[in-house]
């Protein structure tokens, strides 16, 4: 199983572009921040996010450099030669969700989920608390 999910900030403002089959494409950064052995010192590992369609439709139309984000998706390797013709090896996360999450800037009270499997925007409602009674199945 390849799964990930990060939340982190946008390192800089989504790139929205098209493939020559004219399907679009939003590649962004995300600094995650993470636990240091050593108190009081800050550190973060930083990604490339790759999201397709809508969703990175989304993403470029609504975020921006700095905002706060929660991602779901898979991680891919791949290779490239550079100038010099040394191979490099970099991992991309991939996004199949991601939830736009309050900033620090934000007045907004609440947070947005969008999925891959959509085209458009699309909020997912979170279910709420019912009465939950189901006594008549225990066996004692």
């Amino acid at each position: 199983m390849n799964k990930v999910f990060f939340i982190g900030n946008l390192t800089r403002d989504p790139e929205l572009s098209e493939t020559q089959s004219g399907i679009s494409v939003c590649r962004f950064g995300i600094a995650v921040n993470r636990r240091s052995e050593t108190e009081g010192e800050r550190k973060a590992d930083f990604y490339n996010v790759t999201a397709w369609r809508g969703l990175g439709e989304s993403v470029a139309r609504y975020r921006k450099k700095g905002d706060k984000i929660a991602i779901i998706g898979n991680i891919e390797q791949r290779t490239y030669e550079d100038r010099e013709g040394v191979t490099k090896t970099v991992y991309d996360i991939i996004a199949t969700e991601i939830e736009f999450l309050n900033s620090a800037k934000s007045d907004s009270g609440s947070s947005e989920n969008y999925t891959k499997d959509t085209s458009a925007r699309t909020e997912k409602k979170k279910p709420s608390l019912q009465a939950f009674d189901d006594d008549d199945d225990i066996p004692f």
